[in-house]
């Protein structure tokens, strides 16, 4: 009988498991090595303040809903339970105004109409443009062939809905600020859904950022996820599964080199020192800190200055996370309000200000760019009985800031609070507890370059087959036996694993 090929996969984070999980299932001997102290990477829930457990970056799932692979692995019998946050995103303004996003369209409609009808007719125009154009994208996050058809047929419902080719590329081309100008006339719609779109590190005015906007109608079709212990909730039922298919995993096992003789992979070596050998390396990393920083010797060529050229914006997430006496006390709240995104943008052009606040690397001003998710309301295994999490985040706050972030978090933190206090009075007195997790804090711990939790920027020049390049895009490298993953790989970043999967399918093939 031929041995097992043995396979290292570099970076313990939900893509990394994943390509792990399907590399053993596929026949391979693998050992994941992890940096930290624990599994997961962006995925982690930890106990930050006594008692409350929060999710340290990711909060909320919904792209690996699309891609099949829970239903592939068996998750649920490892252990992971999803609850739905329905609504998916509530905007809470500052005049007492509340808007709902469910994932009925209808019921978002009647929602708005509750405030604008006019808007209310609007959005259900836009979600019937936007509609086949993410049924369309969702292809690349689907490794199911039988769905291809009907991708393909959303294609041409995508392109007939909107003014044809010429008008689709228009469309996918525009920044999302002047998408959302051009579909509504007032900031009741065109706020909560720059919102959610900015999670992509990208500002409003961002030439072929209208996408992020228009994946408003990916959350009505697939809907937005909470794992049951937060996000570690995926990562446990990950490691359970490998542990099933025969693969295992070292923590606190940071590799110094990816070494190779030739150009061929012949395994890593730890800052310990410690030398393991291997048959094949999958990187679930930075591609270029795999490639450039710790492949012996470094790629070089036009590929490595591709890769070195992958562009970076300094606006990534600053978290807040917060224990209370009880959920934010919005007027005029009603039940299930707390289920998912409560966002506290109030128009386009604060959030286009903090964006360009944070390229200048100053922080955003008042009220700052804010949305909070309260997991406890439909998990209480996260706080104390009667407790609760709070997880505020701002999504435009810079990496590097002016006089650095020991100087300013604090302050900053108590805007953010304040931005909620506004909306929701008497937030300030129930809070029990906070921990400030700052850009900086998060590029130690998570070895993120610049805290980017994509690492490089959803350009449309860096996404989908151009992401991280080219040829870089199908996994494979020019080292044989060397494969990358991760969010900075083809298709997206987010808590999507089709990245690891992708990339342990070509590995698997390389390998016979």
């Amino acid at each position: 009988m031929t041995p097992a090929r043995r396979v290292l996969v570099v970076g313990g984070g939900h893509n990394g498991l994943v390509a792990a999980c399907y590399l053993a299932r596929g026949g391979a001997d693998v050992l994941v090595l992890e940096q930290s102290g624990r599994l997961g990477g962006g995925a982690r829930t930890e106990e930050v303040l006594p008692g409350h457990r929060f999710d340290t970056h990711s909060a909320a799932h919904n792209i690996i809903q699309a891609t099949g692979i829970v239903e592939d692995l068996e998750l649920p019998a490892a252990g992971l339970e999803y609850r739905e946050m329905d609504p998916f995103s509530v905007a809470v303004f500052r005049d007492g105004r509340i808007v709902r996003f469910f994932r009925d369209v209808e019921a978002t409609v009647d929602s708005i109409a509750e405030a604008d009808r006019d808007e209310a007719r609007r959005y259900a125009a836009w979600m019937r443009e936007a509609m086949p154009v993410v049924t369309a994208m969702r292809g690349a996050l689907d490794g199911r062939p039988s769905r291809l058809p009907a991708r393909a047929f959303a294609g041409l419902r995508a392109v007939a809905r909107n003014g044809g080719p010429l008008g689709l590329a228009q469309v996918l081309l525009s920044p999302y600020g002047k998408l959302l100008e051009q579909r509504f006339a007032s900031d009741l719609v065109r706020a909560p859904v720059s919102a959610f779109a900015a999670h992509a590190s990208a500002a409003p005015d961002a030439p072929g950022s209208a996408t992020f906007a228009m994946w408003q109608a990916f959350y009505h079709q697939v809907g937005q996820w909470h794992a049951v212990g937060g996000s570690q909730g995926l990562i446990d039922a990950l490691a359970a599964r490998l542990a099933a298919l025969g693969g295992s995993w070292r923590t606190g096992a940071a590799v110094a080199r990816i070494t190779r003789r030739g150009d061929r992979a012949t395994g890593v070596e730890l800052e310990s020192g410690e030398r393991l050998p291997a048959d094949a390396v999958l990187t679930a990393l930075d591609p270029g800190t795999a490639l450039l920083d710790l492949l012996d010797p470094p790629l070089d060529g036009p590929e490595a200055d591709r890769l070195g050229s992958t562009t970076r914006s300094n606006a990534v997430q600053m978290l807040v996370h917060v224990a209370t006496t009880g959920l934010p006390a919005y007027p005029g709240a009603r039940p299930g309000d707390w289920s998912g995104l409560q966002s506290f943008v109030d128009g386009l052009e604060s959030l286009s200000d903090g964006f360009a606040a944070a390229g200048a690397r100053y922080l955003p001003d008042d009220p700052v760019p804010t949305y909070a998710f309260t997991p406890s309301a439909i998990d209480d295994t996260l706080a104390p009985p009667g407790r609760h999490t709070v997880y505020l985040a701002c999504p435009c706050a810079p990496y590097r800031v002016r006089g650095g972030w020991a100087a300013v978090a604090e302050e900053f933190a108590d805007r953010m609070v304040a931005t909620v206090e506004a909306r929701a009075p008497g937030f300030t007195a129930s809070i029990t507890g906070r921990a400030v997790y700052t850009p900086e804090q998060m590029a130690a711990d998570l070895r993120w370059p610049g805290a980017h939790p994509m690492y490089g920027d959803l350009n449309l020049d860096q996404l989908g087959r151009f992401r991280p390049t080219r040829a870089l895009a199908r996994h494979r490298t020019p080292v044989r036996g060397l494969v990358v993953a991760g969010a900075g790989t083809a298709p997206v970043g987010g808590i999507a694993g089709a990245s690891g999967r992708s990339a342990a399918r070509v590995l698997l093939r390389d390998l016979g």
